[in-house]
């Protein structure tokens, strides 16, 4: 076992029924019912050909989607088409999860056949929705639908969805309860690397915390200081503005009014918090970017032109940040620094993002918006190692134990 978590090596394989659960979650085109991104899909293959290979009949289980993320709520049907063009095989897919139709299949699967069931939040069960409303134990998701279902059909469930270790979901936690369990190669894979990260880095290490999902980035930036882990945090993004806010910086009438409504104004005083214990290794924008009439201007806070929001860490920024990232061992990046999907605010982003690509130190992105980012400055193959994980890296990264790495652990003395 590692970290008190079985693993692949744990099991024989052949001629057993493995019951895996992936984060294949992937922006999706609904024009033409295609992904618009496959790094997920690519990241959990070496486990699902390994399984394969060995001889097992393999059910995998996805979300894509949810009631929150609406807009890229879709069927899984296009991720079986790309698993199997990526394997060189048949991927077959049941447009079921838990139903007559998925069971049926299930039991007609042949030794090293793969079937890929239809988005798992199609059952209520298993929306996010549902998780925050009801909370329930990992007991009761044992009793639902779902486990009913599919648990008295498998000989093992496998976890390699480390991207969703942050939900409490019964395809993610319930499964342990009955079946003996185990985490996939990609899932340990990533607590690895980010155990690494937090615990043993290069110094100088430096955290790039940015973007507009900050919640969990404070309690990440209080952990990984708390720890000594992190000997500077570069800040941009929401992230960034609320420290200036928090150290009585001013940002302007228009991004304080965007993060209030937001409701991010309650980050303020963590903020300041914050940077009263660790304002010393804590990195704040010094200029930012609006942008007027289609054109960008940067400017510094005391030029802040009040009905504009920031849009972009300014250009003075961007170059102090590469200069840290350039003398760093290790560097882990989550988040952009302004709105980088448009040319005119994208030069924060890509001045990072740059000189992620040129250090010398150990480089880690996580979540969906570094990747794209990645991909987009063709940077992708030079960072030493790209994290599926966004909000669930964060937590982990928090300190927090996570439904999933709880249900495993337990799953494991069963």
């Amino acid at each position: 076992m590692k970290f008190g978590i079985k693993t692949l090596d744990d099991f024989e394989l052949k001629g057993k029924t493995v019951l895996m659960r992936v984060d294949i979650n992937e922006p999706i085109n609904h024009e033409d019912g295609t992904l618009n991104d496959i790094t997920r899909i690519e990241g959990c293959l070496p486990t699902i050909k390994e399984i394969s290979d060995a001889g097992a009949k393999l059910v995998l289980m996805a979300h894509q989607g949810s009631g929150i993320e609406y807009e890229n709520f879709y069927t899984t049907a296009p991720h079986a088409k790309v698993i199997s063009k990526l394997l060189g095989r048949e991927i077959k897919f049941v447009a079921d999860v838990a139903g007559p139709t998925a069971v049926q299949a299930i039991k007609d699967l042949g030794v090293g056949e793969i079937l890929l069931l239809d988005n798992v939040r199609f059952l209520n069960e298993e929306d996010t929705l549902f998780e925050k409303a009801l909370r329930l134990s990992h007991k009761e998701q044992a009793d639902t639908l779902l486990i009913r279902n599919l648990a008295p059909l498998g000989d093992i469930y496998v976890n390699d969805a480390f991207a969703a270790t942050h939900r409490d979901q019964p395809s993610l936690c319930a499964f342990q309860q009955i079946l003996p369990s185990a985490m996939g190669r990609l899932f340990e894979k990533e607590y690895e690397v980010i155990s690494e990260l937090i615990e043993n880095p290069a110094k100088p290490c430096v955290f790039v915390l940015g973007g507009s999902k900050i919640s969990d980035a404070f309690l990440m930036m209080e952990s990984v200081l708390a720890k000594g882990a992190a000997d500077h945090v570069l800040t941009g993004g929401l992230v960034g503005q609320v420290m200036n806010w928090a150290a009585g910086v001013n940002i302007g009438k228009d991004s304080k009014d965007f993060i209030t409504a937001k409701g991010f104004v309650e980050l303020v005083p963590l903020a300041k918090d914050l940077l009263d214990k660790y304002g010393d290794k804590i990195v704040r924008p010094v200029d930012g970017a609006h942008v007027i009439d289609g054109k960008r201007f940067d400017v510094d806070f005391d030029h802040i032109v009040e009905t504009e929001s920031l849009m972009d860490i300014g250009a003075e920024t961007a170059k102090l940040y590469s200069q840290i990232i350039a003398d760093a061992k290790t560097v882990f990046v989550n988040g952009p620094m302004g709105v980088f999907e448009k040319e005119v605010t994208q030069l924060g982003t890509k001045t990072v993002f740059d000189a992620l690509g040129s250090t010398a130190g150990y480089t880690v992105i996580g979540g969906g918006d570094s990747i794209t980012a990645s991909k987009k400055y063709d940077v992708a193959d030079k960072i030493d190692y790209v994290c599926t994980a966004g909000g669930a890296l964060i937590r982990f990264l928090s300190g927090e134990e996570l439904p999933v790495v709880k249900a495993l652990k337990e799953g494991a003395t069963k």
